[in-house]
């Protein structure tokens, strides 16, 4: 293992920022960095030897490789987080369009929402279903609904999401406004106890693989669906009329007093959602 890999790893080992996922993905990230620095001719570099020079030598590379809008931003998100710990934040600049890299626009071309439907009934595994009705009643990402523990994330008139559960280490709430909310909230207790969603003699890998597994074999695929349908169906309640994206009305004909409680809305399904900016409703509402 060459310096600039092993350096990388142990700065990893010391900086846990994040979920689970999210570590996960700057560790690969950043082997891959190494290795293409290392390709690149750099050969004696350790993890604090970062410069601009290798930033735009590993740029350059992505572009070439025609990499999307989206894995370049990804990619660099964690190169800033690289120069961050090492104390050389300012090798970047903040925004990606000084680098050339465009805007990403988040318009969706179709409708994503989904709903869990008959499928559910194929899913074997209890743990599995509990965490699928999760994820359509209160709008939670894959990770969230495994590591979910109901003793915990149960406050009445709301749940509360532990860092450790969600991507970012962002901790939430989101409110319990329906009777499904509570009916699922109250059978979620009666199978995890004081556990979570993750059987006993399960890790969260090994139950995200059952969870993966089960999905597939009951053909029910981009679950992340269940995330577009909670949002939209809090977006008519906040509003009272469709979004959008469920071929409601686009935001441009709607009225100054209208357009006011579309912010408020967005605002508030963003913050449920567990995102920080408002534009990334425009992927589950439309625009």
């Amino acid at each position: 293992m060459d310096d600039l890999t092993y350096t990388l790893r142990q700065l990893c080992q010391r900086n846990r920022d994040g979920s689970h996922a999210t570590q996960v993905g700057r560790r690969g990230f950043l082997a891959l960095a190494a290795r293409q620095l290392y390709e690149a001719g750099f050969r004696q570099m350790r993890a604090t030897s970062l410069k601009g020079k290798h930033v735009d030598v590993l740029l350059q590379r992505w572009q070439a490789e025609g990499l999307s809008t989206g894995t370049l931003k990804n990619r660099l998100s964690h190169l800033r987080w690289w120069a961050e710990k090492i104390a050389k934040a300012g090798i970047l600049p903040a925004e990606n369009t000084q680098l050339g890299i465009p805007e990403r626009h988040h318009v969706p071309r179709e409708n994503k929402a989904k709903e869990l439907g008959d499928g559910l009934g194929r899913i074997a595994d209890p743990y599995v279903r509990m965490s699928l009705r999760l994820q359509a009643a209160f709008g939670l990402r894959r990770e969230e609904s495994i590591k979910f523990r109901p003793s915990y994330a149960d406050r009445d008139n709301h749940i509360a999401l532990k860092g450790s559960w969600t991507k970012g280490g962002r901790e939430r709430t989101v409110p319990i406004t329906t009777l499904e909310q509570r009916t699922v909230l109250d059978e979620a207790h009666l199978l995890a106890r004081t556990g979570s969603l993750i059987p006993a003699h399960k890790t969260y890998i090994q139950q995200r693989h059952v969870y993966d597994g089960q999905c597939k074999a009951a053909g029910m695929s981009n679950m992340h669906g269940l995330r577009h349908r909670y949002a939209q169906m809090r977006y008519e309640t906040l509003t009272g009329w469709k979004a959008p994206a469920a071929s409601g009305v686009p935001r441009s004909s709607l009225s100054a007093e209208q357009r006011q409680l579309d912010a408020h809305a967005r605002q508030i399904i963003s913050r449920e959602l567990g995102h920080e900016r408002l534009a990334v409703t425009a992927v589950y509402l439309g625009v």
